[in-house]
Protein backbone atom coordinates (compact mmCIF):
# COMPACT_ATOMS: atom_id res chain seq x y z
CA UNK A 1 0.00 0.00 0.00
CA UNK A 2 3.05 2.27 0.48
CA UNK A 3 5.02 2.24 -2.86
CA UNK A 4 4.12 4.87 -5.31
CA UNK A 5 3.05 4.05 -8.93
CA UNK A 6 4.00 5.52 -11.74
CA UNK A 7 2.03 6.75 -14.50
CA UNK A 8 2.73 8.73 -16.99
CA UNK A 9 4.18 11.86 -15.38
CA UNK A 10 1.55 11.20 -12.41
CA UNK A 11 2.86 9.72 -9.03
CA UNK A 12 -0.40 8.32 -7.53
CA UNK A 13 -0.30 6.56 -4.35
CA UNK A 14 -2.29 3.25 -3.87
CA UNK A 15 -4.33 4.55 -0.97
CA UNK A 16 -7.39 6.41 -0.81
CA UNK A 17 -10.74 4.42 -0.29
CA UNK A 18 -13.16 4.41 2.17
CA UNK A 19 -10.06 4.63 5.28
CA UNK A 20 -10.28 8.53 3.81
CA UNK A 21 -13.49 9.39 4.32
CA UNK A 22 -13.57 10.64 7.74
CA UNK A 23 -10.45 12.83 7.57
CA UNK A 24 -12.39 14.46 4.57
CA UNK A 25 -15.92 14.35 5.83
CA UNK A 26 -14.51 16.13 9.20
CA UNK A 27 -12.80 18.53 7.20
CA UNK A 28 -15.95 19.14 5.41
CA UNK A 29 -18.16 19.01 8.24
CA UNK A 30 -16.28 21.99 10.28
CA UNK A 31 -15.77 24.11 7.12
CA UNK A 32 -19.15 23.91 6.59
CA UNK A 33 -20.18 25.00 10.24
CA UNK A 34 -17.79 28.07 9.77
CA UNK A 35 -19.54 29.00 6.37
CA UNK A 36 -23.20 28.60 7.54
CA UNK A 37 -22.28 29.55 11.01
CA UNK A 38 -21.43 33.03 9.40
CA UNK A 39 -23.80 33.17 6.38
CA UNK A 40 -27.29 31.98 8.25
CA UNK A 41 -28.12 34.50 10.48
CA UNK A 42 -25.61 36.98 8.97
CA UNK A 43 -29.21 39.11 7.35
CA UNK A 44 -29.54 39.31 11.48
CA UNK A 45 -26.19 40.92 12.16
CA UNK A 46 -26.54 43.41 9.23
CA UNK A 47 -30.01 44.53 9.93
CA UNK A 48 -29.37 44.51 13.66
CA UNK A 49 -25.89 45.43 14.21
CA UNK A 50 -25.11 47.36 11.76
CA UNK A 51 -28.28 49.07 11.08
CA UNK A 52 -28.34 48.37 7.38
CA UNK A 53 -31.85 48.85 5.13
CA UNK A 54 -33.45 45.59 4.60
CA UNK A 55 -33.14 45.57 0.63
CA UNK A 56 -29.41 47.01 0.95
CA UNK A 57 -28.65 43.96 3.17
CA UNK A 58 -30.61 41.19 1.51
CA UNK A 59 -28.25 42.47 -1.62
CA UNK A 60 -25.01 42.78 0.32
CA UNK A 61 -26.02 38.91 1.59
CA UNK A 62 -26.45 37.93 -1.67
CA UNK A 63 -23.87 39.59 -3.66
CA UNK A 64 -21.21 38.37 -0.60
CA UNK A 65 -22.48 35.00 -1.15
CA UNK A 66 -22.27 34.87 -4.87
CA UNK A 67 -18.49 36.58 -5.03
CA UNK A 68 -17.67 33.52 -2.67
CA UNK A 69 -19.51 30.75 -5.04
CA UNK A 70 -17.46 32.57 -7.79
CA UNK A 71 -13.67 32.26 -5.98
CA UNK A 72 -13.78 28.45 -6.50
CA UNK A 73 -12.76 28.75 -10.24
CA UNK A 74 -9.63 30.23 -9.05
CA UNK A 75 -9.22 28.07 -6.92
CA UNK A 76 -9.52 25.03 -8.72
CA UNK A 77 -7.92 27.15 -11.78
CA UNK A 78 -4.56 26.81 -9.18
CA UNK A 79 -5.35 22.95 -7.91
CA UNK A 80 -5.74 21.82 -11.09
CA UNK A 81 -3.04 23.68 -12.65
CA UNK A 82 -0.13 23.87 -10.47
CA UNK A 83 -0.28 22.54 -6.66
CA UNK A 84 -2.97 20.07 -6.72
CA UNK A 85 -6.06 19.73 -4.54
CA UNK A 86 -4.42 19.02 -1.12
CA UNK A 87 -2.50 21.69 -1.10
CA UNK A 88 -5.11 24.57 -2.39
CA UNK A 89 -7.43 22.92 0.07
CA UNK A 90 -4.78 23.64 3.10
CA UNK A 91 -3.51 27.08 2.05
CA UNK A 92 -7.11 27.77 1.33
CA UNK A 93 -8.41 26.98 4.98
CA UNK A 94 -5.67 28.88 6.38
CA UNK A 95 -6.87 31.95 4.27
CA UNK A 96 -10.29 31.06 5.70
CA UNK A 97 -9.09 31.26 9.08
CA UNK A 98 -7.92 34.40 8.98
CA UNK A 99 -11.17 35.81 7.59
CA UNK A 100 -12.78 34.01 10.32
CA UNK A 101 -10.74 35.58 13.46
CA UNK A 102 -11.23 39.11 11.44
CA UNK A 103 -15.15 38.73 12.05
CA UNK A 104 -14.86 37.85 15.25
CA UNK A 105 -12.82 40.76 15.84
CA UNK A 106 -15.19 42.61 14.15
CA UNK A 107 -18.36 41.74 16.66
CA UNK A 108 -16.53 41.56 19.54
CA UNK A 109 -14.99 45.23 19.70
CA UNK A 110 -17.76 47.63 19.73
CA UNK A 111 -15.24 50.35 17.77
CA UNK A 112 -16.03 48.36 14.84
CA UNK A 113 -19.99 48.45 14.93
CA UNK A 114 -22.25 51.44 15.41
CA UNK A 115 -23.71 52.32 18.75
CA UNK A 116 -27.21 50.27 19.57
CA UNK A 117 -30.15 51.92 18.55
CA UNK A 118 -32.35 54.42 20.95
CA UNK A 119 -35.82 55.28 21.34
CA UNK A 120 -34.37 59.66 21.51
CA UNK A 121 -32.52 59.54 17.83
CA UNK A 122 -32.31 57.23 14.24
CA UNK A 123 -30.60 54.10 14.03
CA UNK A 124 -26.52 54.99 12.81
CA UNK A 125 -25.40 52.77 10.16
CA UNK A 126 -21.92 51.62 10.17
CA UNK A 127 -20.03 54.09 8.88
CA UNK A 128 -17.44 52.89 6.10
CA UNK A 129 -14.24 51.87 7.79
CA UNK A 130 -16.66 49.76 10.31
CA UNK A 131 -18.33 48.42 6.88
CA UNK A 132 -14.77 48.07 5.22
CA UNK A 133 -13.24 45.74 8.15
CA UNK A 134 -16.06 43.94 8.04
CA UNK A 135 -16.01 43.21 4.01
CA UNK A 136 -12.42 42.74 3.76
CA UNK A 137 -12.55 39.77 6.79
CA UNK A 138 -15.95 38.15 4.45
CA UNK A 139 -14.00 38.57 1.13
CA UNK A 140 -10.84 36.58 2.58
CA UNK A 141 -13.62 34.07 4.03
CA UNK A 142 -14.96 33.97 -0.08
CA UNK A 143 -11.22 33.74 -1.13
CA UNK A 144 -10.53 30.91 1.43
CA UNK A 145 -13.91 28.73 0.43
CA UNK A 146 -12.92 29.34 -3.13
CA UNK A 147 -10.12 26.70 -3.00
CA UNK A 148 -12.20 24.55 -0.21
CA UNK A 149 -15.34 24.08 -1.93
CA UNK A 150 -14.01 23.00 -5.65
CA UNK A 151 -11.07 20.86 -4.30
CA UNK A 152 -12.81 19.01 -1.46
CA UNK A 153 -15.72 16.96 -3.72
CA UNK A 154 -14.00 16.21 -6.14
CA UNK A 155 -10.04 15.36 -4.16
CA UNK A 156 -12.84 13.13 -1.70
CA UNK A 157 -14.53 11.33 -4.66
CA UNK A 158 -10.81 10.40 -6.68
CA UNK A 159 -9.99 8.41 -3.70
CA UNK A 160 -12.00 5.89 -5.23
CA UNK A 161 -10.86 4.14 -8.24
CA UNK A 162 -12.93 4.62 -11.15
CA UNK A 163 -11.26 1.43 -13.14
CA UNK A 164 -12.09 -0.93 -10.22
CA UNK A 165 -16.24 -1.71 -10.65
CA UNK A 166 -16.23 -2.36 -7.08
CA UNK A 167 -15.39 1.44 -6.32
CA UNK A 168 -17.12 2.76 -8.97
CA UNK A 169 -20.33 2.16 -7.26
CA UNK A 170 -19.03 4.02 -4.54
CA UNK A 171 -18.01 7.28 -6.52
CA UNK A 172 -21.40 7.91 -7.04
CA UNK A 173 -22.84 7.19 -3.64
CA UNK A 174 -19.82 9.48 -2.15
CA UNK A 175 -22.12 12.29 -3.62
CA UNK A 176 -24.99 11.33 -1.36
CA UNK A 177 -22.80 11.28 1.79
CA UNK A 178 -20.87 14.59 1.24
CA UNK A 179 -24.22 16.32 0.77
CA UNK A 180 -25.12 14.07 3.70
CA UNK A 181 -22.34 15.56 5.76
CA UNK A 182 -22.71 19.32 4.71
CA UNK A 183 -26.22 18.96 5.66
CA UNK A 184 -25.87 17.69 9.31
CA UNK A 185 -23.11 20.29 9.40
CA UNK A 186 -25.57 22.68 8.41
CA UNK A 187 -28.03 21.61 10.90
CA UNK A 188 -25.75 22.28 13.75
CA UNK A 189 -25.02 25.87 12.34
CA UNK A 190 -28.20 26.90 12.25
CA UNK A 191 -29.96 25.51 15.47
CA UNK A 192 -26.94 25.92 17.84
CA UNK A 193 -24.72 28.44 16.26
CA UNK A 194 -27.93 30.74 15.58
CA UNK A 195 -29.00 30.82 19.17
CA UNK A 196 -26.14 31.43 20.50
CA UNK A 197 -25.61 34.59 18.17
CA UNK A 198 -29.36 35.68 19.10
CA UNK A 199 -29.34 34.91 22.29
CA UNK A 200 -25.68 34.94 23.83
CA UNK A 201 -23.60 37.17 22.04
CA UNK A 202 -22.18 37.92 18.35
CA UNK A 203 -18.41 37.33 19.38
CA UNK A 204 -19.07 33.61 20.89
CA UNK A 205 -21.57 33.00 17.86
CA UNK A 206 -18.50 33.70 15.63
CA UNK A 207 -15.98 32.52 17.58
CA UNK A 208 -17.23 29.03 17.37
CA UNK A 209 -17.19 28.88 13.72
CA UNK A 210 -13.32 30.08 13.70
CA UNK A 211 -12.19 27.48 16.09
CA UNK A 212 -14.19 24.83 14.19
CA UNK A 213 -12.10 26.08 10.59
CA UNK A 214 -9.25 25.65 12.74
CA UNK A 215 -9.73 21.64 13.66
CA UNK A 216 -11.19 21.29 9.96
CA UNK A 217 -7.48 22.17 8.44
CA UNK A 218 -5.76 20.10 11.88
CA UNK A 219 -8.16 17.16 10.88
CA UNK A 220 -7.40 17.34 7.27
CA UNK A 221 -3.63 17.53 7.18
CA UNK A 222 -3.53 14.47 9.84
CA UNK A 223 -5.32 12.20 7.07
CA UNK A 224 -1.87 12.83 4.54
CA UNK A 225 -0.73 10.04 4.07
CA UNK A 226 -4.00 7.71 3.70
CA UNK A 227 -4.53 9.77 1.17
CA UNK A 228 -4.39 9.18 -2.93
CA UNK A 229 -3.11 12.09 -4.40
CA UNK A 230 -2.87 13.00 -8.33
CA UNK A 231 -0.22 15.30 -9.15
CA UNK A 232 -1.75 18.11 -11.06
CA UNK A 233 -1.56 18.18 -14.79
CA UNK A 234 -1.37 21.60 -16.20
CA UNK A 235 -3.92 24.27 -17.41
CA UNK A 236 -7.09 23.30 -18.29
CA UNK A 237 -7.77 26.86 -19.46
CA UNK A 238 -4.90 26.67 -21.45
CA UNK A 239 -5.39 23.60 -23.34
CA UNK A 240 -8.90 24.90 -23.99
CA UNK A 241 -7.41 28.23 -25.58
CA UNK A 242 -5.15 26.77 -27.46
CA UNK A 243 -7.87 24.10 -29.16
CA UNK A 244 -9.69 27.03 -29.66
CA UNK A 245 -7.18 29.21 -31.32
CA UNK A 246 -5.49 25.92 -33.40
CA UNK A 247 -9.37 25.52 -34.56
CA UNK A 248 -9.15 29.54 -35.57
CA UNK A 249 -5.82 29.32 -37.43
CA UNK A 250 -7.25 26.41 -39.46
CA UNK A 251 -10.89 27.72 -39.43
CA UNK A 252 -10.39 27.76 -43.55
CA UNK A 253 -9.51 24.35 -44.54
CA UNK A 254 -11.60 22.06 -45.27
CA UNK A 255 -13.36 19.21 -42.89
CA UNK A 256 -11.98 15.50 -43.14
CA UNK A 257 -14.04 13.01 -44.29
CA UNK A 258 -12.85 10.33 -42.32
CA UNK A 259 -12.52 11.55 -38.62
CA UNK A 260 -10.43 8.77 -37.75
CA UNK A 261 -7.48 10.41 -39.82
CA UNK A 262 -7.61 13.41 -37.19
CA UNK A 263 -4.49 13.81 -34.75
CA UNK A 264 -3.81 11.69 -32.13
CA UNK A 265 -1.26 10.92 -29.47
CA UNK A 266 -1.70 8.90 -26.35
CA UNK A 267 1.65 9.19 -25.01
CA UNK A 268 1.12 13.45 -25.06
CA UNK A 269 -2.47 12.94 -23.99
CA UNK A 270 -1.30 10.35 -21.29
CA UNK A 271 -0.90 12.59 -18.03
CA UNK A 272 -4.40 13.77 -19.10
CA UNK A 273 -6.52 10.79 -19.59
CA UNK A 274 -5.71 8.60 -16.33
CA UNK A 275 -9.49 7.40 -16.72
CA UNK A 276 -9.72 6.91 -20.46
CA UNK A 277 -9.21 8.57 -23.86
CA UNK A 278 -12.13 10.70 -25.16
CA UNK A 279 -13.32 9.29 -28.11
CA UNK A 280 -14.45 11.63 -31.06
CA UNK A 281 -18.30 12.93 -31.47
CA UNK A 282 -19.65 14.27 -34.61
CA UNK A 283 -21.08 17.88 -32.84
CA UNK A 284 -19.14 20.88 -33.28
CA UNK A 285 -17.24 19.75 -36.53
CA UNK A 286 -15.73 23.61 -36.41
CA UNK A 287 -13.04 22.64 -33.29
CA UNK A 288 -12.45 19.34 -35.39
CA UNK A 289 -10.00 21.56 -37.52
CA UNK A 290 -7.78 21.97 -34.59
CA UNK A 291 -7.02 18.30 -35.17
CA UNK A 292 -6.48 18.92 -38.87
CA UNK A 293 -2.77 17.67 -39.67
CA UNK A 294 -0.78 19.54 -42.65
CA UNK A 295 2.98 18.24 -43.83
CA UNK A 296 5.31 21.02 -42.40
CA UNK A 297 4.00 20.10 -38.43
CA UNK A 298 5.83 17.96 -36.31
CA UNK A 299 3.68 15.23 -35.40
CA UNK A 300 6.19 14.02 -32.70
CA UNK A 301 6.27 17.27 -30.91
CA UNK A 302 3.32 19.12 -32.03
CA UNK A 303 3.04 22.99 -31.60
CA UNK A 304 -0.47 23.12 -29.13
CA UNK A 305 -1.22 26.25 -30.30
CA UNK A 306 -1.88 25.10 -34.20
CA UNK A 307 -2.46 21.39 -33.77
CA UNK A 308 -4.37 19.78 -31.04
CA UNK A 309 -5.34 16.14 -30.42
CA UNK A 310 -8.75 14.77 -30.89
CA UNK A 311 -8.75 14.01 -26.95
CA UNK A 312 -8.27 17.91 -25.87
CA UNK A 313 -10.84 18.51 -28.83
CA UNK A 314 -13.22 16.81 -27.20
CA UNK A 315 -12.13 18.44 -23.55
CA UNK A 316 -13.65 21.62 -25.10
CA UNK A 317 -16.80 19.79 -26.57
CA UNK A 318 -17.50 18.41 -23.44
CA UNK A 319 -17.32 22.10 -21.89
CA UNK A 320 -19.41 23.48 -23.95
CA UNK A 321 -22.11 21.28 -23.94
CA UNK A 322 -22.14 22.06 -19.89
CA UNK A 323 -22.82 24.96 -20.28
CA UNK A 324 -26.77 25.23 -21.37
CA UNK A 325 -27.37 22.19 -18.27
CA UNK A 326 -25.23 24.90 -16.25
CA UNK A 327 -27.10 27.74 -17.03
CA UNK A 328 -30.71 26.00 -16.04
CA UNK A 329 -29.51 25.88 -11.99
CA UNK A 330 -29.01 29.66 -12.22
CA UNK A 331 -32.66 29.82 -11.41
CA UNK A 332 -33.06 27.25 -8.71
CA UNK A 333 -30.86 29.11 -6.94
CA UNK A 334 -32.30 32.65 -7.39
CA UNK A 335 -35.17 30.95 -5.24
CA UNK A 336 -33.58 29.41 -2.71
CA UNK A 337 -31.66 32.26 -1.93
CA UNK A 338 -34.96 33.92 -0.85
CA UNK A 339 -35.03 31.93 2.51
CA UNK A 340 -32.23 33.96 4.03
CA UNK A 341 -33.26 37.21 2.98
CA UNK A 342 -36.97 37.88 2.51
CA UNK A 343 -38.19 34.79 4.37
CA UNK A 344 -36.37 35.22 7.22
CA UNK A 345 -37.72 38.25 7.44
CA UNK A 346 -41.31 36.76 7.34
CA UNK A 347 -40.18 34.71 10.28
CA UNK A 348 -39.43 38.09 12.27
CA UNK A 349 -42.74 38.75 11.92
CA UNK A 350 -44.73 35.50 13.51
CA UNK A 351 -44.62 34.20 16.29
CA UNK A 352 -41.99 31.95 16.66
CA UNK A 353 -42.82 30.43 20.14
CA UNK A 354 -42.39 26.35 20.97
CA UNK A 355 -43.31 26.48 24.46
CA UNK A 356 -43.79 29.93 26.61
CA UNK A 357 -40.08 30.75 27.77
CA UNK A 358 -38.74 29.11 24.13
CA UNK A 359 -38.70 30.97 21.16
CA UNK A 360 -37.38 30.08 17.93
CA UNK A 361 -34.49 32.13 16.25
CA UNK A 362 -35.94 33.45 12.74
CA UNK A 363 -32.57 32.11 11.77
CA UNK A 364 -33.17 28.58 12.78
CA UNK A 365 -36.10 28.34 10.43
CA UNK A 366 -34.01 26.64 7.80
CA UNK A 367 -33.46 23.87 10.03
CA UNK A 368 -36.78 22.35 8.15
CA UNK A 369 -34.77 22.99 4.76
CA UNK A 370 -31.90 20.82 6.27
CA UNK A 371 -34.08 18.34 8.18
CA UNK A 372 -35.63 17.63 4.73
CA UNK A 373 -33.13 17.36 2.37
CA UNK A 374 -31.43 15.16 5.31
CA UNK A 375 -34.53 12.69 5.18
CA UNK A 376 -34.72 13.24 1.39
CA UNK A 377 -30.78 11.95 0.91
CA UNK A 378 -31.33 8.65 3.31
CA UNK A 379 -34.83 7.69 1.14
CA UNK A 380 -33.45 8.40 -1.82
CA UNK A 381 -30.33 6.62 -1.13
CA UNK A 382 -31.69 3.76 0.91
CA UNK A 383 -35.38 2.98 -0.66
CA UNK A 384 -35.57 4.80 -4.11
CA UNK A 385 -32.44 3.64 -5.88
CA UNK A 386 -32.98 0.12 -5.14
CA UNK A 387 -36.47 0.20 -6.82
CA UNK A 388 -36.09 2.38 -9.66
CA UNK A 389 -32.76 0.44 -10.45
CA UNK A 390 -35.20 -2.76 -10.62
CA UNK A 391 -37.49 -0.84 -13.40
CA UNK A 392 -33.91 1.51 -15.43
CA UNK A 393 -30.89 -0.86 -14.62
CA UNK A 394 -29.08 1.72 -13.98
CA UNK A 395 -26.57 0.82 -10.55
CA UNK A 396 -27.81 4.90 -9.54
CA UNK A 397 -31.18 4.13 -10.24
CA UNK A 398 -32.40 7.02 -12.66
CA UNK A 399 -29.88 9.51 -14.17
CA UNK A 400 -28.59 12.71 -12.73
CA UNK A 401 -30.62 14.28 -15.54
CA UNK A 402 -33.58 13.16 -14.55
CA UNK A 403 -33.04 13.74 -10.84
CA UNK A 404 -32.22 17.37 -11.62
CA UNK A 405 -35.38 17.71 -13.37
CA UNK A 406 -37.50 16.32 -10.33
CA UNK A 407 -35.52 18.84 -8.15
CA UNK A 408 -36.75 21.65 -11.00
CA UNK A 409 -40.64 20.48 -10.74
CA UNK A 410 -40.48 20.71 -6.82
CA UNK A 411 -38.68 24.84 -6.79
CA UNK A 412 -41.41 25.29 -8.73
CA UNK A 413 -44.21 24.32 -6.49
CA UNK A 414 -41.42 26.35 -3.05
CA UNK A 415 -41.92 29.48 -4.61
CA UNK A 416 -45.31 29.08 -5.44
CA UNK A 417 -47.13 28.08 -1.92
CA UNK A 418 -44.31 30.65 -0.42
CA UNK A 419 -47.23 33.33 -1.78
CA UNK A 420 -49.90 32.00 -0.69
CA UNK A 421 -48.19 31.82 2.51
CA UNK A 422 -47.38 35.50 2.48
CA UNK A 423 -51.24 36.67 1.38
CA UNK A 424 -52.40 34.32 4.87
CA UNK A 425 -49.41 35.86 7.39
CA UNK A 426 -50.27 40.04 5.71
CA UNK A 427 -53.92 38.84 6.24
CA UNK A 428 -53.42 38.07 9.91
CA UNK A 429 -51.73 41.11 10.28
CA UNK A 430 -54.40 43.34 8.53
CA UNK A 431 -56.86 41.19 10.84
CA UNK A 432 -55.13 42.28 13.72
CA UNK A 433 -54.21 45.76 13.34
CA UNK A 434 -50.77 45.58 12.61
CA UNK A 435 -50.27 46.50 9.01
CA UNK A 436 -48.02 50.03 9.92
CA UNK A 437 -46.28 47.96 12.84
CA UNK A 438 -43.18 46.39 10.91
CA UNK A 439 -41.40 45.42 14.45
CA UNK A 440 -44.97 43.79 16.79
CA UNK A 441 -45.28 39.83 16.37
CA UNK A 442 -48.48 38.48 14.40
CA UNK A 443 -50.64 36.24 16.03
CA UNK A 444 -49.71 33.65 13.11
CA UNK A 445 -47.45 30.59 13.87
CA UNK A 446 -44.27 30.60 12.18
CA UNK A 447 -45.26 26.62 11.43
CA UNK A 448 -46.84 28.40 8.37
CA UNK A 449 -43.16 29.13 6.93
CA UNK A 450 -42.43 25.29 6.68
CA UNK A 451 -43.60 23.79 3.86
CA UNK A 452 -41.94 26.18 1.55
CA UNK A 453 -38.78 25.52 3.33
CA UNK A 454 -39.19 22.04 3.80
CA UNK A 455 -39.98 21.84 -0.55
CA UNK A 456 -36.68 23.96 -0.80
CA UNK A 457 -34.92 21.14 0.93
CA UNK A 458 -36.65 18.21 -0.97
CA UNK A 459 -35.43 20.27 -4.12
CA UNK A 460 -32.22 20.60 -3.28
CA UNK A 461 -31.11 17.03 -2.39
CA UNK A 462 -32.28 16.32 -5.85
CA UNK A 463 -31.20 19.04 -8.07
CA UNK A 464 -27.99 20.17 -6.39
CA UNK A 465 -26.81 16.53 -5.99
CA UNK A 466 -27.54 15.10 -9.46
CA UNK A 467 -26.09 18.48 -11.09
CA UNK A 468 -23.01 17.65 -8.84
CA UNK A 469 -22.96 14.05 -10.26
CA UNK A 470 -23.39 15.58 -13.70
CA UNK A 471 -20.36 18.08 -13.75
CA UNK A 472 -18.36 15.18 -12.30
CA UNK A 473 -18.80 12.58 -14.77
CA UNK A 474 -19.26 14.72 -18.12
CA UNK A 475 -16.03 17.41 -17.38
CA UNK A 476 -13.04 16.10 -18.87
CA UNK A 477 -10.87 14.00 -16.28
CA UNK A 478 -7.87 16.68 -15.82
CA UNK A 479 -10.44 19.56 -15.23
CA UNK A 480 -12.63 17.69 -11.67
CA UNK A 481 -11.93 20.32 -9.65
CA UNK A 482 -13.27 22.81 -12.38
CA UNK A 483 -15.92 20.98 -12.88
CA UNK A 484 -16.72 21.33 -9.18
CA UNK A 485 -16.06 24.90 -9.65
CA UNK A 486 -18.96 24.72 -12.13
CA UNK A 487 -21.65 23.63 -9.74
CA UNK A 488 -20.10 26.85 -7.14
CA UNK A 489 -20.41 29.15 -9.61
CA UNK A 490 -23.98 28.21 -10.64
CA UNK A 491 -24.77 28.96 -6.85
CA UNK A 492 -22.74 32.58 -7.21
CA UNK A 493 -24.77 33.12 -10.64
CA UNK A 494 -27.76 32.36 -8.50
CA UNK A 495 -27.45 34.56 -5.88
CA UNK A 496 -26.32 37.89 -8.76
CA UNK A 497 -29.26 37.29 -10.27
CA UNK A 498 -31.49 37.19 -6.73
CA UNK A 499 -29.39 41.06 -6.03
CA UNK A 500 -30.38 42.03 -9.89
CA UNK A 501 -34.05 40.86 -9.30
CA UNK A 502 -34.31 41.88 -6.09
CA UNK A 503 -32.90 45.65 -6.98
CA UNK A 504 -35.32 45.79 -10.29
CA UNK A 505 -38.20 44.92 -8.40
CA UNK A 506 -37.62 47.24 -5.79
CA UNK A 507 -37.03 50.05 -8.78
CA UNK A 508 -40.22 49.03 -10.95
CA UNK A 509 -42.73 48.37 -8.51
CA UNK A 510 -42.94 51.63 -6.68
CA UNK A 511 -45.51 53.49 -6.46
CA UNK A 512 -46.14 57.59 -6.52
CA UNK A 513 -47.47 57.08 -2.95
CA UNK A 514 -44.40 54.87 -1.31
CA UNK A 515 -45.73 51.72 -1.96
CA UNK A 516 -43.56 49.21 -3.56
CA UNK A 517 -43.45 44.85 -3.19
CA UNK A 518 -40.56 44.95 -1.60
CA UNK A 519 -40.58 47.85 0.61
CA UNK A 520 -37.58 48.90 3.14
CA UNK A 521 -38.89 48.83 6.48
CA UNK A 522 -41.86 47.67 6.55
CA UNK A 523 -42.81 44.34 4.87
CA UNK A 524 -46.53 44.05 6.04
CA UNK A 525 -47.47 47.07 3.11
CA UNK A 526 -45.35 45.17 0.71
CA UNK A 527 -46.51 42.62 -1.80
CA UNK A 528 -43.98 39.82 -1.47
CA UNK A 529 -46.37 37.38 -2.61
CA UNK A 530 -46.07 39.02 -6.38
CA UNK A 531 -42.26 39.07 -5.75
CA UNK A 532 -42.36 35.17 -5.08
CA UNK A 533 -45.03 34.16 -7.91
CA UNK A 534 -42.90 36.13 -10.87
CA UNK A 535 -40.14 33.76 -9.66
CA UNK A 536 -42.33 30.95 -9.67
CA UNK A 537 -43.64 32.29 -13.60
CA UNK A 538 -39.08 32.58 -14.31
CA UNK A 539 -38.87 28.73 -12.73
CA UNK A 540 -41.71 27.14 -15.51
CA UNK A 541 -39.98 29.49 -17.96
CA UNK A 542 -36.73 27.51 -16.71
CA UNK A 543 -37.88 24.14 -16.71
CA UNK A 544 -39.32 24.01 -20.33
CA UNK A 545 -35.27 25.42 -21.16
CA UNK A 546 -34.14 22.52 -18.84
CA UNK A 547 -36.41 19.82 -20.57
CA UNK A 548 -35.48 21.19 -24.01
CA UNK A 549 -31.42 20.92 -22.83
CA UNK A 550 -31.25 17.57 -21.58
CA UNK A 551 -33.63 16.01 -24.51
CA UNK A 552 -30.25 17.26 -26.69
CA UNK A 553 -27.61 16.51 -24.52
CA UNK A 554 -24.99 14.25 -25.83
CA UNK A 555 -23.19 12.07 -23.44
CA UNK A 556 -19.49 12.17 -23.60
CA UNK A 557 -17.75 8.68 -25.11
CA UNK A 558 -14.82 7.19 -23.29
CA UNK A 559 -12.22 4.84 -24.08
CA UNK A 560 -10.33 2.91 -21.57
CA UNK A 561 -7.51 0.76 -21.43
CA UNK A 562 -7.40 -2.45 -19.08
CA UNK A 563 -5.26 -4.93 -17.97
CA UNK A 564 -6.44 -7.91 -15.81
CA UNK A 565 -3.34 -10.19 -15.88
CA UNK A 566 -0.92 -11.64 -18.58
CA UNK A 567 -2.92 -14.88 -18.45
CA UNK A 568 -6.37 -12.48 -19.78
CA UNK A 569 -3.93 -9.96 -22.06
CA UNK A 570 -5.09 -6.06 -22.69
CA UNK A 571 -8.70 -5.76 -22.31
CA UNK A 572 -10.05 -2.60 -23.79
CA UNK A 573 -13.19 -1.19 -22.72
CA UNK A 574 -15.37 1.49 -24.13
CA UNK A 575 -18.08 3.28 -22.77
CA UNK A 576 -20.86 4.80 -24.62
CA UNK A 577 -23.71 6.48 -24.91
CA UNK A 578 -26.56 3.98 -25.12
CA UNK A 579 -29.39 5.66 -26.25
CA UNK A 580 -31.18 9.35 -25.77
CA UNK A 581 -34.01 7.35 -24.20
CA UNK A 582 -31.94 6.66 -21.78
CA UNK A 583 -30.78 10.09 -21.20
CA UNK A 584 -26.94 8.73 -20.76
CA UNK A 585 -26.61 5.58 -19.31
CA UNK A 586 -23.26 3.56 -20.45
CA UNK A 587 -22.54 0.38 -20.84
CA UNK A 588 -19.15 -1.31 -20.96
CA UNK A 589 -18.19 -3.44 -24.36
CA UNK A 590 -15.38 -5.80 -24.21
CA UNK A 591 -13.34 -7.12 -26.84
Amino acid sequence: MGEMEEKGSHATRKKGGLLTMPFIFANEFCEKLAVVGVEANMMTYLTTQLHMPLTKAANTLTTISGTASLTPLLGAFVADAYVGRFWTITIASIIYQIGMIGLTVSAALPQLRPPPCNHDRACEEADGGQLAFMYVSLLLGALGSGGIRPCVVSFGAEQFDENDEKQTTKTWNYFNWYYFVMGASVLVAITVLVYIQDNVGWGLGLGIPAIAMFLSVIVFVIGYPLYRNLDPAGSPFTRLIQVAVAAYKKRKLPMVSDPRILYQNDELDGPISMGGKLLHTKHMKFLDKAAITMEEDNLKAPNLWRTSTVHRVEELKCVIRMGPIWGSGILLITAYAQQSTFSLQQAKTMDRHLTKSFEIPAGSMSVFTVVTMLATIALYDRLFIPVARKFTGLDRGITFLHRMGIGFVISVFATLVAGFVEMKRKKAAFAHGLIDHPHDIIPISVFWLVPQYALHGMAEAFMSIGQLEFFYDQAPESMRSTAAALFWTSTSAGNYASTLLVSLVHKFSAGPNGSNWLPDNNLNKGKLEHFYWFITLLQVVNLIYYIFCAKLYTFKPIQVVKKEGAEHGEKWALLIKSGPENLGSLRQLSK
